[in-house]
């Protein structure tokens, strides 16, 4: 039997400062360093083993990651970073303040942007400050794939070809695998997993720094979920 372990990020800068981050790289708080730091520590205590690591491509996912390997001794575990795995890209609201933005086109709107399955958030616009269209760390993509504005429904269809070809190919061959991602990222891979329903999904949280062990058997089915907490 396989384990998948997922970990959303420690807090970050912009969490902190309650603001619409998405697809913008910004780094982890202190409070952000220590969650992920417990996270590894939580994963020693279990006698968690992980023969492959995955992560996005941004900041906050990928030093969760190495803190939480640093602290289970497995720093040297085979890693993979995959825009594939970022956080839902916020469109137009990257870089707002949540409550700002609130009180500009009131709660029940954001809410919707925040959790809905399938509604957009307004788009980027190309020459923003916060647009990821000349990040380098994308530049071999084509450019037409690169998010203007993402639903978790988007995220979903994504994040799908990574599971497909990396994730489920190595939790079928048994390896262990650890996830350093994000709050929708990880969203979307618990809902398939899972098999969450579209309105159901919406109530789902995943708290910053807490592993979430999944046990599968040899067909891919979840035999066993367990948080792992202090």
């Amino acid at each position: 039997m396989s384990k998948l372990v997922l970990i959303r990020h420690g807090q970050s800068e912009w969490n902190l400062e309650n603001k619409f981050t998405g697809w913008i790289d910004v780094d982890l708080s202190e409070k952000g360093v220590e969650e992920a730091k417990n996270a590894g520590k939580l994963i020693k205590e279990h006698g968690l083993k992980f023969d492959q690591a995955y992560t996005s491509v941004l900041t906050r996912a990928i030093k969760t990651l190495h803190y939480a390997l640093a602290e289970s001794d497995q720093l040297w575990v085979p890693e993979t970073k995959s825009w594939r795995l970022n956080e839902r890209h916020y469109g137009g609201l990257q870089g707002l303040n949540k409550k700002a933005t609130a009180d500009k086109y009131g709660d029940e709107q954001v809410h919707i942007w925040r959790r809905s399955y399938d509604v957009l958030p307004p788009k980027i616009e190309d020459d923003s400050k916060y647009s990821q269209v000349h990040d380098r760390r994308y530049a071999d993509l084509d450019p037409h794939i690169i998010p203007r504005t993402e639903n978790l429904k988007v995220c979903l269809e994504r994040v799908m070809p990574f599971w497909e070809d990396h994730i489920a190919p190595d939790l079928l061959a048994g390896k262990n695998v650890i996830i350093a991602a994000h709050g929708n990222s990880l969203r979307a891979l618990t809902k398939y997993i899972e098999n969450i329903s579209d309105a159901d999904i919406m109530n789902l949280e995943m708290k910053t720094g807490e592993p979430v062990v999944y046990t599968f058997d040899e067909k891919l089915n979840v035999t066993n979920k367990e948080k792992l907490d202090d």
